[in-house]
């Protein structure tokens, strides 16, 4: 395409707006099927893949392989139970996405391990377990680990639909132009039939990176068929304020994603008839950390965390049952901004930081995303694995301390407040190591710390026996402060089980498609109001296969 400033017009059978993973697959699906695709994006060529080659690759399976080998025993049945518990479903608007969620637990327990090994996707053995829940039998988390990680984690489940559409380049069939943000639809009638927008001068920075939205000129894409995948909203918080359920949301929030996750062409498309439905429920997380090494603005990592660690709020009182690490975001989100604060601390000594903590994200994570076995073997060796080590010597939000009185004094320093009380989280830690002494015990956390161990994964590598917190051998005291880190939408445009985005009154808009993000991975919110984990990349496979596939037929070459 030419981007020489000046006024251009170019035809594609489809056109895909957005080069993340949910417009790569829909991409590939419409090469494969012979039809000539060009993908937009405002960004340059550096942050091709978007989101998804930051992500750590998981995927959420039901009766894979991998699960049976370590004694996991899951089902559809289970499955769909647990997505419908945590979706709780409530408004008319519900009923496509609730179509969607069917549809998706069916294809994670049915071909969508085998398409992906045909691909030549691969997973690492030890599947984890993701959003416990802790509720009751039908309510909200997973009654069974099902969070696979890709070998090579984001990178690795691109990889193969890259290739595909880099196949479709030399072809002379796919063509991409970068540095194009689309602002409107291009109507024939009542038929989308391309998309306009702006022209952006060429941009040299790396990945992720914020880049210039200086203009050089505009633009105008012919098509037979239209496929929104834009992505959400999490890089521009006026708009996520904006949309937060019951108000503005926390005074500080850090950002999961680049800035370029902006939301507005899924606005256009909304202005120009597009249904938007469920925009209020978002997938924030409330462990989030300062990157010691920022790529895009306020640039925040979330720790992956097993159960042990205590979680506090801002003032020192510990959680309410079961918002414990790993088990509810959302309701744990929902808490905390109960609380006043825009903080909350998880409390742990070495012997935990070592064994439970991880980071997500494919950067955090170089031995997975490399594939180096002998870097991943170190993980198994006494101290913090490096990514960890890392944020404990240069993170600002981890404290370390001999004592909690002194731990304390820390926590109010970073924070500029008085808020903890030294003698209450002495007596807190020492009520905690009691229950641990006592070998029973009534604490609920230290019971479903024991009830992890019952399951391989977490007791070979992510949870620690219970022992006495204060106990000097496991020493020092670590204090992380954590602030909620915005990352997804769970709302998005409408659409029918074909992909077509629906207009308001719930009939399809000719010519038009959207999947991954823009489209709440599906009918405009398949997650309802709670997600599983693992269903974000997932879902962006599902729906841009269903996308570029209804796309490339509804085309005539």
């Amino acid at each position: 395409m030419e981007s020489n400033g000046a006024r251009t017009w170019t035809q594609a059978d489809v056109v895909v707006v957005g080069a993340g993973l949910s417009g790569l697959v829909a991409a590939a699906e419409a090469y494969n099927a012979g039809r000539t695709v060009i993908i937009l994006d405002q960004e340059p060529e550096a942050s091709l893949g978007g989101q998804a080659h930051w992500s750590f690759g998981g995927l959420f399976l039901v009766d894979s392989p991998e699960q049976r080998r370590l004694g996991v025993k899951d089902s559809a049945e289970l499955a769909l139970s647990d997505w419908m518990g945590s979706a709780s479903f409530d408004r008319p608007e519900d009923a496509l996405p609730r179509q969607w969620a069917e549809a998706y637990v069916n294809f994670a327990a049915g071909e969508k391990r085998t398409w992906l090994h045909s691909l030549g996707v691969r997973f690492f053995p030890l599947v984890q377990w993701a959003e416990r829940g802790g509720y009751d039998a039908q309510g909200h988390g997973n009654s069974v680990p099902r969070f696979h990680v890709v070998w090579g984690t984001g990178p690795g489940i691109l990889a193969p639909f890259l290739a595909k559409v880099q196949e479709g380049v030399a072809a002379g069939k796919v063509q991409f132009g970068f540095r194009h943000r689309a602002t409107e639809l291009v109507f024939d009638g009542a038929r989308v039939a391309g998309v306009g927008g702006q022209l952006l001068k060429a941009s040299a920075v790396g990945r992720g990176e914020a880049s210039s939205r200086a203009v050089a000129g505009d633009f105008s894409v012919g098509a037979g068929a239209v496929v929104v995948t834009t992505g959400g909203i999490g890089g521009n918080h006026p708009m996520v304020r904006d949309q937060w359920p019951g108000g503005n949301g926390p005074g500080y929030m850090l950002t999961g994603v680049p800035a370029s996750v902006d939301g507005e062409f899924q606005q256009a498309v909304a202005g120009a008839g597009g249904a938007l439905i469920n925009t209020d429920r978002m997938w924030h997380y409330p462990e989030g950390i300062h990157n010691t090494d920022p790529v895009w603005p306020n640039h925040g990592i979330r720790i992956l965390s097993g159960p042990s660690p205590l979680w506090l709020d801002a003032t020192g009182r510990r959680l309410p049952v079961p918002l414990f690490p790993g088990f509810d975001s959302i309701g744990t989100l929902r808490h905390l901004e109960t609380t006043g604060h825009d903080h909350s601390w998880f409390i742990l000594n070495k012997t935990i930081i070592e064994k439970e903590f991880a980071l997500s994200g494919s950067e955090q994570n170089p031995d997975l995303t490399g594939k180096d076995m002998k870097l991943l073997a170190k993980r198994a060796l006494p101290g913090a694995p490096g990514p960890i080590q890392n944020f404990i010597d240069r993170g600002v939000d981890f404290l370390q301390a001999a004592t909690a009185p002194e731990l304390a004094a820390k926590m109010n320093a970073l924070v500029g407040s008085e808020l903890i009380d030294p003698a209450g989280l002495q007596e807190t830690l020492e009520a905690r190591d009691r229950q641990v002494v006592s070998g029973l015990g009534k604490d609920m956390q230290l019971n479903a710390v024991r009830e992890a161990r019952r399951f391989a994964t977490d007791k070979l590598m992510r949870v620690v026996p219970p022992h006495p917190m204060l106990a000097p051998e496991h020493g020092p005291l670590f204090a992380v402060r954590l602030s909620t880190l915005t990352r997804k939408s769970l709302g998005g445009l409408a659409t029918d089980l074909q992909s077509r985005v629906l207009d308001g009154g719930g009939s399809p808009i000719p010519g038009l498609y959207a999947a991954g993000e823009a489209a709440g991975f599906g009918g405009g919110g398949m997650h309802g109001y709670r997600s599983l984990e693992g269903t974000f990349l997932g879902g962006c496979l599902f729906s841009g296969r269903t996308a570029g596939r209804h796309a490339a037929g509804a085309t005539v070459l």
